[in-house]
């Protein structure tokens, strides 16, 4: 399971709370920089950056090297995976860190360019592919994805959030190109022209649609979930660094893996690191890398997200920003076998998500509360609802986690059920005799 991380994990709590260790110390022989690209506002990549950094994990695994080269981590931070890819095809980032379509531009740019890369290890994952939302205005009139037709939305072209538009559009019948106006935007600037009602809709990554949903600039138009098909991050690098120094490649694996032990047995704790660093609210960090977050944290390289990474070649085509991607020679998971031995990655190759649930994080504690039902966290918040922090619910379909203050609630006799969108909660209550629409104050005074 996600949470129980096996051997490692129990290693893991061996060392101090704050981080893995110290920085690399002074050694015979010549300095040599590693320098890993990152986003550090990109939460499911943080086993590779942000909490990575924090907890000081690559270093420590460097200066346990020995090996007579005293080393240096020069940490880029980037907002997408498009500038990382540049400067690895330029010889000038060693390792990054990327989203599944962005990752499969570094394998076809790389190629072109003869500086081949090659995925090593996984970081965030979400099996159904809620990783990625399409918002709208809160007060928007729009209620569905198949209301988009004709209106401005923004996105990152080429990214992972990119591709969960662009099929999610297909599925509605609209055509993707020509049945909306596409503004390419980076995340920051399409989260403000949404503000500024200068677009319809948002399409993003991890955290952009939580961020804008918690501070109430947004709401949820569309699940990524609703596709059902694996998106996720990973750790990509170049295929001459891996070659030339497998070991160094093996000892920052060895550190995303600690760091990815550290989350799971400390997700609150690694919810404020990453908050820290980089600006984002915590509870946002939560919704997305908690205990049940959407995002499942695992350097494996499951054959599961291999095969969508191969679905996702047919998108970046038809789009035409490349052309056929051989994802079998790209993916190669030698160097994370060898760096957290056989056993344990098959015990993570086999591991799966754990079960969704309703979550309550109390104000001024360092532990969450899980509860059976989203009707019996209601009940919970009614009693206390000076004291909560935040308060998370699965979707009913998709299991998306959501914020409870933002779901959409739907009662149906004495369930009470939420839903990320409008749209899903539609088609349940159209499903389900007697069921409608009720507010979260009326859910709330439901379930009390």
């Amino acid at each position: 399971m996600k949470r129980k991380t096996i051997a490692a994990s129990a290693a893991l709590l061996l060392l101090p709370l704050s981080a893995c260790g110290g920085n690399a110390q002074a050694g015979d022989g010549n300095t040599v920089t590693i320098t890993v690209g990152y986003q550090s506002k990109t939460i499911n990549t943080v086993t590779a950056g942000t909490l990575l950094r924090s907890l000081g994990c690559f270093e420590q695994q460097l200066n346990a090297l020995h090996d007579g080269h005293t080393y240096k981590v020069d940490w880029q931070d980037y907002a997408t995976g498009a500038p990382i890819t540049a400067q690895m095809t330029a010889g000038k980032i060693d390792i990054g860190s990327m989203g599944d379509f962005p990752l499969l531009l570094n394998a076809a740019r790389g190629k072109q360019l003869g500086q081949p890369t090659r995925l090593v290890s996984v970081t965030g994952y979400n099996l159904r592919g809620g990783l990625n939302t399409v918002v709208t205005a809160p007060g928007s009139k729009l209620a569905s994805l198949a209301d988009l037709k004709g209106k401005k939305v923004s996105t990152s072209i080429g990214s992972a959030a990119d591709g969960t538009l662009v099929r999610a559009l297909q599925r509605a019948g609209i055509d993707p190109d020509k049945g909306i106006s596409k503004l390419n935007q980076q995340p920051a600037v399409g989260a403000s022209a949404l503000s500024a009602g200068s677009v319809d809709a948002l399409s993003q990554f991890v955290a952009w649609p939580g961020l804008l949903a918690y501070q109430g600039k947004a709401k949820a138009l569309y699940d990524g979930a609703q596709l059902n098909l694996p998106t996720f991050h990973g750790v990509t690098a170049r295929e001459d660094f891996a070659k030339q120094r497998p070991a160094v490649l093996e000892a920052f694996l060895k550190a995303q893996a600690e760091a990815t032990d550290y989350l799971n047995a400390r997700p609150v704790t690694a919810a404020e690191k990453v908050a820290e660093a980089t600006g984002l609210p915590a509870e946002v960090v939560y919704l997305y890398n908690g205990a049940h977050g959407i995002a499942t944290f695992d350097p494996a390289v499951k054959p599961a997200l291999v095969s969508a990474l191969k679905q996702d070649v047919s998108v970046l085509k038809a789009a035409k920003l490349t052309g056929d991607v051989d994802v079998d020679s790209f993916v190669d998971d030698q160097y994370v076998k060898k760096a957290l031995g056989s056993s344990d990655y098959a015990k993570r190759l086999a591991a799966v998500p754990p079960a969704s649930a309703s979550e309550v994080w109390p104000k001024g504690s360092e532990k969450t509360t899980s509860f059976g039902s989203p009707k019996e966290l209601l009940a919970y918040v009614a009693r206390h609802s000076n004291d909560v922090r935040a308060a998370y619910v699965p979707d009913a379909t998709t299991r998306t986690l959501w914020f409870a203050d933002k779901a959409v609630w739907v009662a149906d006799g004495e369930q009470l059920l939420p839903f990320v969108t409008q749209a899903t909660a539609q088609v349940y209550v159209d499903a389900h005799g007697g069921a409608q629409v009720v507010s979260y104050a009326d859910a709330l005074r439901r379930a009390s």
